[in-house]
């Protein structure tokens, strides 16, 4: 990747975190023509004015003074293609219903995880995740009061790196960036097996943000304690980087001490035991998934996490947006 690549990514932030000028930044950062998938009720909207007008200048008309806060930013390549990466909050005054939510007339945060492939200094294929359940939970507007695991954790506004160093704007030493990718990589082979042999690549006290309908949990008997039920929710699990015809996972790479993965979906199981209160189906569920991990030495220390939510509800047959096209 290129300098000119992380400049490029760095006047597009810059536009959306003082400006509000949308209409610039997105006409600048991505190709005309770009495939942009954005989560549940929007998903995947085509070309940047698309984008623009469906899904940004909507949400600044519902949140005023709507501006964003980059927590992580880093770049890399996948398989030959580049790779820009952030995630964040967005930020304003919840003055208009958005999506069947409720204004609240007070100071709102919307976590946003955002990956966007480059070719010829433009985006040409974007992958853009928010956590509208913690929206919902912060807005008393989530239907469901239950999570997945033992309890749901903490759900509220989460905090950036710990190390206050995730916003990448120089280059980072290479090596250091696949020591990342490679861990990560790892312990990622070793979930959803009986006998947690993926313990060893996580510090004892490490950090897990999950969205706001699961929770989040610090310590890694905490972590346990919500994804071993959670894996036993569904069976057959099965995606991520392993290429199983079903899912797509579209990119993972290293920068410095942290490493990002998606897929879309990224995640396929056999919903087989009730997840959030719902089913079980016996069918097929996908899950639209990232994260982003940071690692002190050779352990992971945190890790923040996005799964589409409300998508995967929909296929269990619930609609946590029941009025969001009213």
């Amino acid at each position: 990747m290129s300098e000119y690549d992380r400049s490029l990514y760095l006047r597009y932030a810059d536009s959306l975190r003082h400006t509000g000028n949308f209409s610039t930044a997105i006409s600048e950062f991505f190709a005309s023509d770009a495939t942009i998938n954005v989560v549940h009720p929007f998903n995947q909207l085509t070309g940047a004015n698309t984008y623009l007008k469906e899904f940004l200048l909507p949400l600044q008309d519902s949140f005023r003074r709507l501006y964003r806060r980059d927590d992580i930013f880093m770049l890399g390549e996948f398989e030959g293609q580049k790779w820009i990466s952030s995630t964040g909050y967005y930020i304003g005054h919840f003055v208009k219903d958005w999506i069947g939510l409720r204004a609240t007339k007070k100071l709102s945060y919307l976590r946003y995880g955002e990956f966007h492939r480059i070719e010829n200094d433009r985006a040409v294929e974007s992958y853009i995740y928010l956590d509208i359940p913690e929206l919902m939970v912060a807005c008393n507007q989530w239907p469901l009061d239950m999570g997945p695991g033992h309890s749901r954790g903490y759900t509220g506004i989460i905090q950036g790196p710990a190390s206050r160093d995730g916003f990448l704007t120089e280059a980072s030493d290479p090596n250091e960036g696949q020591l990342s990718y490679q861990i990560v990589t790892d312990m990622l082979a070793k979930l959803a097996t009986k006998d947690e042999t993926w313990r060893p690549y996580w510090h004892d006290n490490m950090m897990w943000y999950g969205p706001g309908a699961f929770g989040s949990f610090v310590g890694v008997d905490e972590f346990a304690s919500f994804q071993v039920p959670f894996e036993s929710q569904f069976e057959g699990w099965s995606g991520g980087s392993k290429d199983n015809g079903l899912t797509k996972h579209f990119t993972r790479f290293g920068d410095g001490n942290y490493t990002c993965s998606g897929g879309w979906p990224s995640l396929t199981g056999i919903n087989v035991k009730p997840f959030l209160g719902q089913g079980p189906s016996n069918e097929r569920v996908f899950m639209r998934v990232c994260d982003w991990w940071r690692r002190e030495n050779k352990l992971l220390v945190e890790n923040w996490v996005f799964v589409d939510v409300p998508h995967v509800l929909l296929q269990l047959g619930y609609d946590p947006l029941p009025t969001w096209r009213n």
